[in-house]
């Protein structure tokens, strides 16, 4: 098994591998549909490369139940986050919330993970869609979820946080962890992982690898159309390959390649606990335990990179 390195998330005093699996990629349908053979043999692949950290969400379709049907027997192996405020005790609605952050749906969307990930508690539970300290108070949310964990149901609070509410959500120092997007050439929320990892919070960080570079493999363009119901791809507008080669990356990614380069970069921040990467190619997932073994970027190539990509207009702020 590959020797990965680890870090301790945050006050949790878990120690997780800097590289994790996002299991979004197991969720099936939407054009991107994967067998059942073929997901139990992502899984086992995950835990087999050494990753100890797998993250999920209601929302993913049918990775939970995956999960569940295919690694609960080794989940001695592995740290589980799921999200919850997804919707699972309310009814979707054309043009309605796509997360309710009220008791009753927190409640169900943890139960429902419980039973079809076949674990008496996920290690990590999150907020999912970055909720304002008013929408967790006002609603009940956040309580909800703080009894869930006084039954031992849920170890730690997590939320999935970004601007303009990531700040609060870090001043409020009830989450033991945050996901926070950062890559190379997607910066503003970088001095925010800082500010989390200094007030005692873990870092899982997305969007490290697949929203850090041009990718030298088609599979991995960004530009993607948007998903039906998710996020808009934010380099949809071709900004990734501006700012690469307005930064001039490609001489500091000679000799590692596009995607180890930015990986590494996102390694290298001092305030990263672990990095997410969701894939189901299991070529893609050996290139990125291959490049997590080689660890951060050296200082001073790392300083250069961002000395750069300001220069460029791929800023912090």
């Amino acid at each position: 098994m590959p020797d990965l390195p680890k870090r301790t998330l945050g006050r949790t005093a878990l120690e997780v591998t800097t590289l994790s699996y996002g299991a979004m990629e197991l969720r099936g349908g939407r054009g991107r549909d994967i067998s059942e053979q073929q997901a139990e043999a992502m899984l086992n692949a995950v835990l087999d490369s050494g990753i100890n950290l797998i993250d999920t969400s209601p929302d993913y379709g049918l990775s939970e139940e995956r999960i569940g049907r295919y690694i609960a027997h080794r989940r001695d192996e592995y740290v589980l986050a799921s999200k919850c405020g997804c919707l699972v005790a309310v009814e979707p609605t054309a043009g309605g919330p796509r997360h309710v952050f009220t008791p009753e749906n927190i409640r169900a969307g943890v139960e429902q993970s419980l039973s079809l990930m076949k674990t008496d508690h996920p290690d990590i539970v999150q907020f999912h869609g970055s909720p304002s300290r008013a929408e967790l108070e006002e609603h009940g949310g956040l309580q909800a979820l703080q009894d869930l964990q006084q039954e031992g149901k849920v170890r730690f609070l997590g939320m999935s946080g970004t601007l303009p509410h990531l700040p609060d959500q870090i001043a409020m120092g009830v989450f033991d962890e945050f996901q926070i997007p950062y890559s190379a050439l997607q910066r503003e929320h970088e001095d925010l992982i800082t500010a989390a990892a200094e007030a005692g919070a873990g870092t899982f960080i997305r969007g490290g690898a697949a929203k850090g570079a041009p990718s030298e493999d088609k599979a991995w363009d960004l530009g993607r159309p948007a998903r039906p119901g998710g996020p808009a791809d934010p380099f949809a507008d071709g900004s990734a390959e501006r700012f690469w080669d307005a930064a001039k990356l490609d001489e500091l990614a000679e000799g590692i390649g596009r995607m180890a380069f930015t990986l590494r970069f996102t390694l290298t921040h001092p305030g990263l606990s672990t990095t997410i990467v969701g894939t189901a190619n299991p070529a893609h997932l050996a290139q990125n335990v291959e490049a997590a073994q080689a660890g951060p970027l050296p200082a001073d190539l790392y300083e250069e990179a961002k000395r750069r990509l300001t220069a460029a207009g791929a800023t912090p702020e």
